[in-house]
């Protein structure tokens, strides 16, 4: 006997699509790459105030991810105020002299020299806005509570959707992940069921921002795909 199938569910027409011809998919295509190539991680950013709303927008990019079970299992903290920026920096370099002076192998720290990153977080202060993305080992919403599936996934896909939101806004970005990161569920009151993913700074870059030239060396199209 075959297995049951679920209920069916009642589907909704494709009624936003937008075809393009060929020749506008190739201009989009090199147009969206041109845009991207100008995204970089930076660590030098200015305080000037951006509108939350912005923000807001971008972060609801973001939940239009596509996810296991579509349990959409993420969930983003903003924080603005000055006070708890500070709380954040403070654990945050914590863990990160930890790492520096203790966990970290020294093969790590020479892939991290080219960089010039220490433990030293300044921007997590500066920057306007802190967002900070978990990861929902439970899900939650109208059909109930249960197991979430392809986590990690469907998270990952989200943030790459707000980097990418958070760049065509006119915005710099930083990416962090302190390990551990339980100080994120005490400091921003998450539950134990909620795994800390990433920090994702975002503001204007200072007018003196750099960035290492080895972080602009990418990879050739021709080293990462594979035509078959």
């Amino acid at each position: 006997m075959s297995a049951q199938h679920p209920a069916f569910t009642p589907l909704s027409e494709l009624g936003d699509f937008t075809e393009r011809a060929p020749d506008e998919m190739a201009a989009d295509a090199k147009a969206f790459l041109a845009d991207i190539k100008r995204r970089h991680t930076i660590r030098d950013f200015a305080p000037t105030p951006v509108p939350r709303a912005v923000i807001e927008d971008c972060i609801a990019a973001a939940g239009r991810a596509p996810s296991g079970a579509n349990l959409q299992p993420w969930h983003f903290v903003l924080i603005g105020d000055q006070t708890v920026k500070r709380k954040i920096r403070e654990a945050a370099e914590a863990e990160e002299r930890a790492f520096y002076w203790r966990r970290a192998s020294a093969e790590w720290l020479e892939a991290l020299a080219p960089l010039g990153t220490d433990e030293n977080k300044p921007y997590l202060e500066i920057a306007p806005w802190i967002i900070a993305v978990f990861a929902k080992r439970r899900a939650d919403g109208e059909r109930g509570e249960g197991k979430t599936y392809y986590m990690h996934e469907s998270v990952g896909i989200a943030c790459g959707f707000l980097l990418v939101a958070l760049h065509r806004a006119g915005l710099a970005t930083l990416t962090h992940t302190p390990n551990p990161m339980g100080f994120m569920n005490d400091l921003l009151g998450r539950p134990a069921s909620e795994k800390p993913y990433m920090l994702i700074v975002a503001g204007l870059p200072a007018a003196d921002a750099k960035v290492p030239e080895h972080a602009l060396r990418k990879k050739p199209l021709g080293e990462i795909l594979t035509v078959i």
